[in-house]
């Protein structure tokens, strides 16, 4: 999927929940629903959201110059978590304004709400599907995913709290509606910011086992140690790897690096690896516990002797 292609389904979504939004805002505020008013307010982090995304591809392909020797490929995780950010922040606001109507509950237009929100059904689905079509295994289309997905579900609650309204004159369906949205939404921007946080912290990628993986390294052939081993994510889907590795005595360092470069390809997918290899002038033993003494104290994590030796 080109970065093109996912810049124009994001912008066709944009432009159909604007023009929703706006007349959702209105129709809120006459029919006294704290719930379309919610709903109105997510569908403006929706947009922004958007917003986030699109220029945050824009400095994603900038090529690496001067001090930003990476670019700028972390601008969309930044954008990735500020949509959690904000999932969270107004998944609070909502839930207390939601928890306040339940306490003194306000008259609610139950029709306005009914019709308002079968309608935000029809847009949000298809803006669902616009952005379902992008790539999302980026953290940054996923979160203006997550957005949307979100609204569209508080919509139908949304759209249930009017009809309970309508039917039996229920008003408190109203914050009860909100109170559901508002969960939805803290659980979406929790996800959002647990996932962003792992790539600032520099946290292996999901479903890589550093020791594992260390560990393996030092089991091929000639290899004698494997030490000061990093991996983590520069961004969504752009795992890195980095580490010292000793070759045996009697090894080839060149045909080593490749070998390992390989397996770490085939058999992990990360593709971006910087391996340190050298001769080793000695061969570990239990006694001493690596091959290099001068790293032995290096505070860069365990150290994987081979097997073998």
């Amino acid at each position: 999927m080109s970065a093109d292609a996912d810049r124009r389904y994001l912008c066709a979504a944009l432009a159909l929940l604007v023009a929703f939004m706006a007349g959702e805002l209105v129709v809120g505020f006459v029919a006294r629903s704290l719930a379309l008013i919610s709903d109105a307010g997510h569908m403006l982090t929706d947009s922004a959201s958007i917003v986030f995304a699109l220029a945050a591809m824009s400095l994603a392909v900038r090529p690496a110059r001067g001090i930003f020797t990476f670019g700028f490929k972390r601008a969309e995780i930044l954008s990735a978590q500020l949509n959690g950010a904000t999932l969270v922040a107004l998944g609070v606001f909502f839930l207390i304004e939601a928890i306040r109507r339940l306490v003194s509950p306000a008259e609610v237009e139950g029709g306005l709400v009914l019709v308002t929100a079968l309608v935000g059904i029809v847009v949000n689905v298809g803006a669902t599907w616009l952005l379902s079509k992008a790539d999302r295994s980026s953290l940054n289309v996923e979160g203006a995913f997550q957005h949307i997905l979100n609204d569209l579900y508080a919509f139908i609650a949304t759209a249930i709290s009017g009809l309970i309204v309508v039917l039996t004159g229920f008003v408190r369906a109203d914050a009860i509606a909100t109170l559901i949205v508002a969960t939805l939404m803290l659980k979406a921007g929790y996800g959002l910011m647990r996932d962003t946080a792992r790539i600032f912290l520099q946290a292996a990628p999901s479903g890589l086992v550093p020791a594992e993986i260390g560990a393996r390294l030092a089991t091929q052939p000639d290899v004698s140690e494997v030490h000061d081993l990093h991996i983590w994510e520069l961004t969504s889907g752009y795992s890195t790897l980095s580490a010292h590795v000793f070759v045996h005595p009697r090894g080839d360092v060149s045909s080593v690096r490749r070998s390992l470069q390989k397996l770490l390809a085939d058999s992990y997918g990360i593709m971006h690896t910087t391996l340190q290899v050298d001769q080793a002038s000695r061969i570990a033993t239990g006694d001493v516990g690596c091959v290099d003494i001068a790293h032995c104290a290096d505070p860069h994590g365990p150290h994987f002797l081979s097997p073998h030796d």
